[in-house]
Parts: structure tokens; C-alpha cells; sequence
């Protein structure tokens, strides 16, 4: 391995012993013999809304933790259209698939400036075949990403547009800190809730009429829980 590969792996190692995150990820458990297993590069990235990670059936080379920001994992239909099928926040991993030899199973795009550290395959195969504690974090993500899809498809693609709606309002502002809901473009929510644009607006439109939510500055929305829990229960 050449000298500047053995910095590169040591930088990634150091980053991964102090990540601010690294009780929400995989390398939770990991203890310090542990990280003398890591022989190639972890890198960190900063990416811009808009830039994918990795498309639909590439090979899968390499997982993603989620440090910051918003990144969607999108589905592409025969038809040409697309779903958004889970949106990844701080701790999330991106791309586990990969651990099970399968090609990636969507698309996964970034939503929101996003912190991400790009795992090599071959950096978690070897954790996971000789320490359980990463194993076991393995398991956790993988349970985790079921019970998501569940909950995903339960709440967010069942009962009337204004159901859908008001539990998309409830959803994104628990992704944020301060509570409040910073809402995405029309088209990406009409592909979460496989409702038309125009349904999407309309629906938005009404609460703002009705107060059930009110936009502080653009797309970013301070909420009515009572309401919305009301509504998203079918009242």
C-alpha cells in the first residue's frame, strides 16, 4: 500500500473514533483494536442537494452513513415514474445491500447539503466477519430499515391526500430540531404520497387556509400539531 493510501486510511480511522455521530452508526460498538482492521480509506463528503450517491442496480462498492442533512432513496418505475421510497437523516445508512453481494436497490439522491462518510465494502465485510460488534450494529440497521419501510409505506400511502399530508407535515419536522417542517419541492412529495403535484398543492394550499400550518418563510412551515394529528387520524 503506498504511503499516501496508509494516510488516507489513517485519517478515515481517526474521523471514525471521534465522529460526533458515531453512537447513531455503525461503528457504535467498535472498540480500538477494532479500527486496526480498517486498511483502506473512509473518505467524508460534502455534498450538494441534487448529487447521487449511486443509481439503481450499480454495482454496490461501498455503504454511506449519514452524518447530516437529507438524502432520498428513490425507485424508478417501469412506467417511467418514481417513488420516493425512505428519506435518510443523521445516522442512517445508505446502500447495506451492498453486504448481501445485491447491486443498489434505488437511487439514492441528496435532498439537503449532506455529511456522509463513504464506507468501502470491503472495509465492512472485514469488520463484519471479525468483530460481532459490528455485526451486530449491522443487524440493528438492517431491522431498522425494515420497520421504516413499513411504517413508510403504512402511513405515508394510505387514507385520503389530506391524511398522506398531514402525516408528511408530522414526519419532516421530526427531522429537524427546532420542530419546524421544512417542506420538499411538490414533485418529490407527490412521489412520496403518489399523489398528482396539483393534489399536493391543493392539499398544502387548504391548510394554509385553515391554519393548520403556517409558512414562516418559504417551504418552511410552522405546524399545528393538534390539527394535523386530527386529521392524520381521519378527523
Amino acid at each position: 500500500m503506498r504511503r499516501s493510501q496508509i494516510e488516507a486510511a489513517w485519517l478515515g480511522k481517526a474521523e471514525c473514533r471521534t465522529c460526533a455521530i458515531r453512537d447513531l452508526v455503525l461503528f457504535a460498538d467498535l472498540q480500538e483494536a477494532d479500527f486496526q482492521l480498517i486498511h483502506l480509506p473512509v473518505e467524508e463528503l460534502m455534498l450538494d442537494a441534487g448529487t447521487t450517491l449511486y443509481h439503481s442496480g450499480d454495482e454496490g462498492v461501498a455503504a454511506f452513513t449519514i452524518r447530516s442533512g437529507l438524502v432520498k432513496l428513490v425507485q424508478y418505475l417501469p412506467d417511467g415514474n418514481r417513488r420516493i421510497v425512505r428519506l435518510l437523516r443523521a445516522g442512517d445508512v445508505a446502500g447495506l445491500e451492498v453486504l448481501a453481494g445485491r447491486p443498489y436497490e434505488h437511487a439514492a439522491q441528496v435532498l439537503q447539503t449532506a455529511l456522509v462518510c463513504r464506507l468501502p465494502r470491503e472495509v465492512v465485510e472485514r469488520l463484519n466477519r471479525e468483530t460481532p460488534r459490528l455485526h451486530r450494529q449491522l443487524m440493528n440497521k438492517w431491522s431498522d430499515s425494515l420497520r421504516l419501510a413499513d411504517e413508510w409505506l403504512t402511513e405515508l400511502n394510505t387514507g385520503t391526500a389530506r391524511q398522506r399530508m398531514a402525516r408528511l407535515f408530522v414526519h419532516l419536522s421530526g427531522l429537524s430540531e427546532d420542530g419546524l417542517c421544512r417542506m420538499l419541492g411538490r414533485e418529490d412529495v407527490g412521489a412520496i404520497l403518489s399523489l398528482t403535484t396539483e393534489t399536493s398543492s391543493r392539499t398544502v394550499a387548504e391548510f394554509k387556509r385553515l391554519g393548520v400550518v403556517q409558512e414562516i418563510r418559504p417551504n418552511t412551515f410552522r405546524l399545528d400539531r393538534g390539527q394535523l394529528d386530527a386529521i392524520a387520524a381521519g378527523g
